[in-house]
C-alpha cells in the first residue's frame, strides 16, 4: 500500500499541523483514536486528514530528523489500529496505514479520509470498565470533543456525504482512465505513480480513495469521474467553463464564446491559459521624474486564477449550470452556481474575513490542492483582494443573493489599461505580436504589450514555442516559464522532440544533447514554418 502523496510533502519545510495534519512523536493509542474519530467526522468537509507517527512537533511544526518508531513495533501497532477501529469506534472505521522510511527511521502514516457513515464516536478511555463514548472533531490543529452546538450540528450531518465523495452507480471502473490517473500521480510526484501503471484498477482506486463499495460491486466515486474521466460532462451535465467575450459590452449584439470541457484539472488550466493569452495585457507607465516604470495588468492574472479555481472548487456538480467567465473592456466576471454556505456573511466576504463552516466539495478541494490550484483554507478571497490592490486596480466585488442561488466575483479593469484590440496583419509579424513580443508606444507615455489577440481558436502550443524562440535561444525551463506553466510538461517534451526531428529547432550545444546548459534555437526551416 502506498500513499497518494509522498511523505516528503507532509514533512516539507513549510509543513505545519492544521485541520488535516497531526504529528505524533510516539504511539499513544487513545490520542490517535480520538484524532481518527475527528478526521472520520470531517466536520468541515475538508477530506479527513493524516496522522504521522514517529515525528515530534514544536509549535505545530515537525522536528526533523524524525524520532521514528521501533521496527519491531510496526506490526503490533498496525494490529492495534485495526482493533481500535473495530471495538473503540462506532460505526466501525479503519484508516489506511502505510509504513514509511525517512532518514533511516521507520514512520507510520495514517491516512484517514472523511467517513461515509458519520457521525462517528469513540471511547473516552481504553480501560475495560470504560463505557463512555464521545464525538470528536477538528478545530484548527486540535482534536476536541464535540459538545453543545458543535455536537448538534455534527449529528445533523448524520449519513450525509458530500456529493463529490459519493459513489456513482451509473458508472463502472472502466470509466476511470488509467492514463489520466498516472499523469496526475506523476505531476504531484506521488510514490504511487510507478505502481499505478500495472495495479488492478480496483486496488489503484481504493488506494486513491476514488472507488468504494464491496468487492463484488465496486463503483467509482464522483470525484474520480470528475478528475479521471475524459468526458465528465456525460455524468454531470454542464461540467464546463464558458469564456465569453463582449467587445461592445454585455448589452451589445456581438460576443464570442469558447467552451472548455474535460477532466477538472485540465479544463481549469486550459480555460485559464486561454484567458491569459487572449485577454490579459501589460501596460508600462513611464514617469518623467524617475527611471523606474510602473507595470500594471488590465486584470491581474493571479486574481483570475484564484477566482476561476474557487468557482471550480465550490460550485455544485448536481446543478446543470456551467461556470461563466464574462469579459468586456471594463470588467471580468466569474459566475458559478449555487452560492456559498449559509455560514458565510456577505459583509465578511467583502472584507476578506469570511470563514465557511464547511466546504461543499471536500475531495475536489483535495485534488486541486495537490495540483497547486487552491489552498483550500479560505485564502482565495483575501488573495484576490491583495493582488488587485497590488496591481493598483479598483477593489473586486463579490455578491450572492439571499437564497444563495449564485456567486459572483467581479474584477474591474485597471483604469489605465485596456484589453488589447484584435491585432491586424499576417505572417511572422502578426504571430510575434500575438505572443506579446512587439510593444506599441501610446501617447508617448504608456506602452501596451498585448499577450494575445481575442480569437475563436487559440494558436497551438507548437506555434507558441516557435514564436518564443524567434529572438533568443531558450531552455525547457525558460520555455515553461514564458508559457505560463508551473512545471515542464510531457506535452512540451513531446513537442520539442517533434520540432527537433522536423529540424524546425536545434540544440545550442550540439555534441551534448543532455547538458544541463542545453537550450533550443529556431532554424531557418523553423522560421519558414512560423510565417506560413
Amino acid at each position: 500500500m502506498k500513499l497518494p502523496i509522498p511523505i516528503a510533502s507532509l514533512l516539507h519545510g513549510k509543513a505545519m499541523e492544521w485541520e488535516r495534519l497531526e504529528f505524533k512523536a510516539g504511539w499513544n493509542p487513545l490520542h490517535v483514536l480520538h484524532t481518527l474519530c475527528a478526521f472520520a467526522n470531517d466536520f468541515h468537509n475538508l477530506g479527513g486528514g493524516y496522522i504521522v507517527v514517529g515525528v515530534a512537533e514544536q509549535a505545530g511544526r515537525p522536528i526533523l530528523p524524525p524520532v521514528g518508531v521501533e521496527a519491531d513495533r510496526l506490526n503490533a501497532i498496525q494490529k492495534e489500529i485495526l482493533n481500535l477501529g473495530h471495538s473503540a469506534m462506532q460505526p466501525q472505521y479503519h484508516p489506511i496505514v502505510v509504513p514509511e522510511a525517512m532518514a533511516g527511521k521507520h514512520l507510520l502514516v495514517l491516512w484517514a479520509p472523511g467517513g461515509p457513515t458519520r457521525p462517528y464516536k469513540a471511547k473516552l478511555g481504553l480501560g475495560k470498565d470504560c463505557k463512555e463514548w464521545g464525538y470528536f472533531i477538528r478545530k484548527g490543529s486540535s482534536t476536541v470533543r464535540a459538545k453543545g452546538a458543535d455536537e448538534s450540528e455534527l449529528l445533523s450531518l448524520a449519513a450525509t456525504v458530500p456529493f463529490d465523495d459519493r459513489i456513482n452507480q451509473r458508472a463502472n471502473l472502466g470509466d476511470l482512465s488509467r492514463e489520466l490517473i498516472v499523469a496526475f500521480l506523476k505531476e504531484v510526484e506521488s510514490p504511487l505513480a510507478g505502481p499505478a501503471k500495472t495495479l488492478p484498477m480496483a486496488d489503484l482506486g481504493r488506494q486513491m480513495n476514488i472507488v468504494d463499495g464491496p468487492k463484488e460491486a465496486l463503483f467509482p466515486k464522483n470525484v474520480g469521474l470528475l478528475f479521471f474521466n475524459p468526458e465528465p460532462y456525460r455524468f454531470f451535465p454542464a461540467t464546463q467553463i464558458d469564456v465569453v467575450w463582449f467587445p461592445e459590452g454585455a448589452g451589445g449584439d456581438k460576443f464570442t464564446e469558447k467552451i472548455f470541457r474535460g477532466p477538472l484539472g485540465r479544463m481549469t488550466r486550459e480555460a485559464l491559459d486561454y484567458i491569459r493569452r487572449n485577454y490579459i495585457s501589460e501596460t508600462v507607465i513611464k514617469h518623467p521624474d524617475r527611471a523606474e516604470a510602473t507595470r500594471i495588468e488590465n486584470f491581474p492574472y493571479a486574481a483570475i486564477e484564484e477566482a476561476v479555481a474557487n468557482a471550480v472548487y465550490h460550485r455544485s456538480y448536481e446543478e446543470r449550470e456551467p461556470i461563466e467567465v464574462r469579459i468586456s473592456r471594463n470588467e471580468l466576471v466569474v459566475l458559478s452556481y449555487p452560492g456559498p454556505d449559509r455560514s458565510v456573511r456577505l459583509e465578511q466576504l467583502r472584507a476578506g474575513r469570511a470563514l465557511p463552516r464547511r466546504y461543499r466539495n471536500r475531495r475536489i478541494g483535495e485534488f486541486l490542492k495537490e495540483l497547486d490550484m487552491t489552498e483550500g483554507r479560505a485564502t482565495g478571497i483575501p488573495k484576490i483582494l491583495q493582488v488587485m490592490e497590488q496591481n493598483g486596480s479598483p477593489a473586486p466585488e463579490f455578491d450572492f443573493d439571499e437564497d444563495r442561488t449564485f456567486f459572483m466575483c467581479r474584477l474591474p479593469v485597471h483604469p489605465q489599461a485596456k484589453i488589447p484590440e484584435r491585432l491586424a496583419g499576417k505572417g511572422k509579424r502578426a504571430r510575434l505580436e500575438s505572443a506579446g513580443q512587439v510593444t506599441e508606444q501610446v501617447a508617448g507615455q504608456v506602452t501596451v504589450r498585448p499577450e494575445s489577440r481575442p480569437e475563436s481558436r487559440p494558436e497551438s502550443l507548437e506555434i507558441r514555442v516557435l514564436t518564443l524562440l524567434v529572438d533568443v535561444p531558450l531552455s525547457k525551463a525558460e520555455l515553461t516559464t514564458r508559457l505560463g506553466h508551473k512545471k515542464i510538461s510531457g506535452q512540451l517534451n513531446k513537442i520539442i522532440r517533434r520540432l527537433l526531428a522536423e529540424q524546425n529547432v536545434e540544440y545550442t550545444i550540439l555534441d551534448k544533447p543532455n547538458s544541463r546548459l542545453q537550450k533550443y534555437r529556431l532554424t531557418p526551416k523553423g522560421q519558414v514554418a512560423l510565417v506560413k
